[in-house]
């Protein structure tokens, strides 16, 4: 580890101020040395959190950085089962005050850790839960990409970015961020294979469920594709996604009729779906259209004439689809649409723009040089 000592001590006499000051707090602990100075520190983590009786907190903090500096010195096998014991004590802080004292200190910890320690993993799910409970996951936790770039040189096992990735999960729901949180549900589902994919299940549940709730989530054709999810085909849940994903308003209005009871067991407001559901419907109607008039959009969204134009500008704030509404001629004009699935033919077409964009540029690029060339000439010849 590389961290500050905070006792300019040795580790011994450090071990026995310590031993000496949670013995004075009523800590059942010795206050004779014991052979091996990870021993001693083994018994001042087993009663570290008698200091969070200190009235003053910065006291606390002055303490457990103290040990700290101990854990930065020590070495072997032991030294991490000490920082795991460590960890799980500062986790279990008994108010949010000293949660962040303890969490300055983890932090600190995390930090000393060398890049290659297997226990930035244990240290870091730790920083997570505390990081909830105090309200400041934000200080451990600022996205995805971040977190992977922490443990480029000691890359997690499927089980640890599972355990990671369900804590990350429940904390970011408990906070208000279901975007985030539906971002790591779909990282979590990821991890899973054909073979284990039933062990996901319920997760997998709870991701469709999130996703077709959330009334910012149109685009749900990346979940079909998660082996948890493929394990639901078959089952009423997975019906109802495939409706969301592909299917217009008719094809979810004829699934409530008959399975009204499912989708409200489900926790979900039919009449929340049915916004979503005219929404997306509106968006498989624009794919492949400039213009739409208003009646085809009552008649298929299934809204009165006095509605359309409520309803289009409630499409255009989705930012899903560009369009201006021709109020007079009674139509609306779209200029791009997001597409609903992006399927193989949608990535060949993606190919084929692509291609004639590059074969354009090296024309254009070829006729500049062609220009340059000749202005180049025509100088020689005046000279």
């Amino acid at each position: 580890m590389n961290v500050p000592v905070f006792i300019d001590i040795s580790l011994e006499e450090q071990a026995e101020e310590l031993r000496a000051y949670f013995k004075g707090r009523g800590a059942e602990i010795s206050e004779e040395r014991s052979e091996k100075v990870e021993d001693d520190l083994h018994m001042i983590i087993g009663v570290c959190d008698a200091s969070f009786k200190e009235e003053n907190v910065s006291d606390v903090e002055g303490i457990l950085n103290g040990i700290v500096s101990m854990l930065a010195l020590c070495s072997g096998d032991k030294s991490e089962s000490l920082i795991l014991s460590f960890s799980e004590k500062l986790a279990r802080a008994p108010s949010p005050e000293l949660g962040l004292v303890c969490l300055k200190v983890l932090w600190s910890l995390f930090k000393s850790l060398e890049e290659t320690s297997p226990m930035r993993f244990h240290v870091y799910y730790h920083l997570v839960g505390l990081g909830g409970k105090t309200g400041q996951l934000g200080t451990v936790y600022t996205g995805m990409a971040a977190t992977r770039n922490m443990f480029v040189k000691t890359p997690l096992s499927t089980d640890q970015l599972q355990k990671l990735y369900r804590l990350l999960h429940e904390v970011l729901l408990a906070s208000g961020q279901s975007e985030e949180a539906g971002q790591v549900m779909v990282e979590l589902l990821g991890t899973f294979t054909t073979e284990n994919a039933s062990e996901a299940r319920e997760e997998a549940q709870r991701c469709i469920i999130a996703s077709i709730k959330d009334p910012n989530t149109f685009l749900l054709d990346h979940l079909l594709s998660l082996k948890p999810v493929k394990f639901l085909a078959g089952e009423l849940i997975h019906d109802l996604l495939n409706i969301f994903v592909f299917e217009r308003l008719e094809a979810y209005t004829k699934f409530y009729n008959g399975q009204k009871e499912f989708v409200i067991g489900l926790g979900l407001n039919h009449e929340d779906n049915m916004r979503k559901m005219k929404l997306l419907s509106f968006m498989q109607m624009a794919e492949n259209r400039n213009e739409i008039s208003f009646k085809e959009i009552q008649e298929s969204i299934q809204i009165g004439d006095d509605e359309v134009e409520e309803f289009l500008i409630e499409v255009i704030k989705t930012k899903l689809v560009r369009a201006k509404i021709a109020e007079g001629d009674g139509m609306v004009c779209v200029s791009s649409t997001m597409h609903r699935t992006f399927g193989e033919a949608d990535w060949q077409q993606l190919h084929t723009l692509l291609s004639q964009w590059k074969t354009n540029i090296h024309t254009v690029k070829d006729q500049m040089q062609h220009v340059a060339s000749a202005q180049v000439d025509l100088m020689h010849k005046k000279i």
